[in-house]
């Protein structure tokens, strides 16, 4: 950049810059980092894989790339059962988080003004306690002699316990528990902003509420809503903490995998082709989402 580069040049070059560099530090070179790992052999040695650029004799140096780890990836179906299995709960638990995180969104929006900051804390308050502490904490609310089986059969609703622990059911209760937040926030930033006007001129022209809500309330929420689903999916699909204390055998998700791969097996290399294949995965709904906005922008 010269001298005679204008001031509000520079200043934009540098706001534009910083972003960059903090995804170039922060997730361009671990994804590199974690790239040539995958493209290794496995070792028993310390680091567990070996490097890419080899001597074979002489000084003379070769460059050997394995794509087996991939290949394995795609003839063993546990890890495309993993896979599989980590979409189907991530698409489940938005959905979930989606249908009770809306109500709780607009009625914040729609409380006045003195209750907002209130009902807003209340869901952000768990974020004050430790996710793992809390994920702990359905331990002792679901398992058989704990307190949801213990209440349900002080009224009389069940005489025998019931079996949710280790089940799907309790992974699903978890997920949503822990992200429903991520849900609600982006939902209530978007539901805050939309124009009450227009719902009050759709009321003289006799729209009716439920109409009311499908053609101005719902397009116009559709960006928190795009957002929640992102904040909310993405995390998911990875997780490894609720499956790995809630769920059962049959719960094989992608992030246990690749935690029993990377710490248990000592299988790097592998381990790192599952984690490209899984970010590969969730550039997906990136794509769909800019898509969207590009379309919505065009309309508008």
């Amino acid at each position: 950049m010269t001298p005679s580069t204008p001031k509000w040049l520079r200043g934009r070059t540098l706001i534009i810059g910083v972003p960059w560099l903090w995804l170039g530090l922060f997730f361009l070179l671990p994804f590199l980092f974690i790239l040539k790992i995958s493209l290794s052999e496995a070792a028993l040695a310390q680091p567990p894989y070996l490097d890419l650029i080899r001597e074979v004799s002489d000084g003379l140096m070769t460059i050997k790339l394995n794509f087996g780890n991939y290949l394995f990836l795609l003839e063993d179906p546990l890890y495309l059962q993993a896979l599989w299995g980590s979409v189907k709960v991530a698409t489940i638990s938005t959905l979930l988080c989606l249908l009770l995180g809306y109500p709780m969104a607009y009625a914040i929006a729609k409380s006045p003004n003195h209750w907002r900051l209130p009902l807003l804390m209340l869901v952000i308050l768990p974020f004050w306690t430790s996710f793992l502490i809390r994920v702990y904490a359905w331990i002792g609310i679901l398992k058989n002699n704990g307190l949801l089986n213990q209440w349900l059969m002080s009224i009389g609703l069940i005489d025998t316990p019931l079996e949710i622990m280790h089940t799907p059911i309790a992974v699903y209760i978890g997920v949503v528990y822990s992200y429903l937040p991520f849900m609600v926030l982006p939902l209530y930033a978007t539901l805050i902003r939309l124009d009450d006007t227009l719902l009050e001129a759709a009321s003289d022209l006799g729209c009716k509420p439920w109409k009311q809500f499908m053609k101005i309330t719902w397009p116009l929420s559709m960006p928190g809503v795009l957002a929640g689903a992102m904040l909310v999916f993405i995390p998911v699909m990875g997780e490894f903490v609720i499956p790995d204390l809630l769920g059962g055998p049959e719960t094989l998700m992608i992030g246990k995998l690749m935690w029993t791969e990377f710490f248990s097996n000592k299988d790097w290399p592998l381990a790192s082709a599952l984690a490209a294949v899984l970010l590969c995965v969730l550039i997906i709904p990136f794509v769909l989402l800019r898509h969207y906005e590009r379309r919505t922008e065009e309309v508008l």
